[in-house]
């Protein structure tokens, strides 16, 4: 396992709501959180998984590099912008991003992306969970929005569960 992620709050927050956010270090070797994205989770409720996991010191927090203009230029939001300005100054690594824009954005420099739902599916695959299908059910429960003839796909042709 040498898979090193920078994660944004999206993923990190679904993950908080399911209960499943050691599933990160469980899945890559490295993962950090830019200072953006630790700001961004901190200002949300006080007891929210995700700000728990922040505050506790479970992941490394670090200050991403200044993004460029043509980053800039895709207007994404701060946390977002972090992630992929961190992955495209540090090869090797992934950007673990939900917003569509912001994935398009990554892909469209080079950078590795998964998403919370590819996160389920490794976790599935390396036998860290019982159940995908159970996993993405309580995200989309949770509130995290997932296409879901995309889900149908995933899980079928990845881990061999219907939807």
């Amino acid at each position: 396992m040498n898979d090193r992620w920078v994660l944004n709050a999206s993923p990190l927050i679904a993950m908080g709501k399911i209960g499943q956010i050691a599933l990160f270090t469980s899945l890559a070797q490295e993962v950090i959180v830019p200072s953006a994205v630790a700001e961004e989770i901190k200002a949300g409720p006080k007891s929210d998984a995700a700000r728990l996991a922040i505050e506790s010191g479970i992941f490394k927090i670090i200050q991403a590099p200044e993004p460029t203009p043509e980053l800039i230029a895709w207007d994404l939001g701060a946390g977002e912008t972090s992630v992929i300005a961190y992955a495209l100054n540090n090869l090797g690594w992934t950007a673990i991003l939900d917003d569509a824009a912001a994935r398009k954005c990554a892909s469209s420099f080079g950078v590795s992306v998964k998403g919370s739902l590819a996160v389920v599916v490794l976790a599935k695959k390396r036998g860290l969970v019982p159940s995908a299908k159970q996993l993405i059910r309580a995200m989309q429960d949770a509130g995290l929005r997932l296409d879901e003839r995309l889900v149908r796909q995933v899980l079928k042709e990845t881990v061999g569960e219907e939807w």
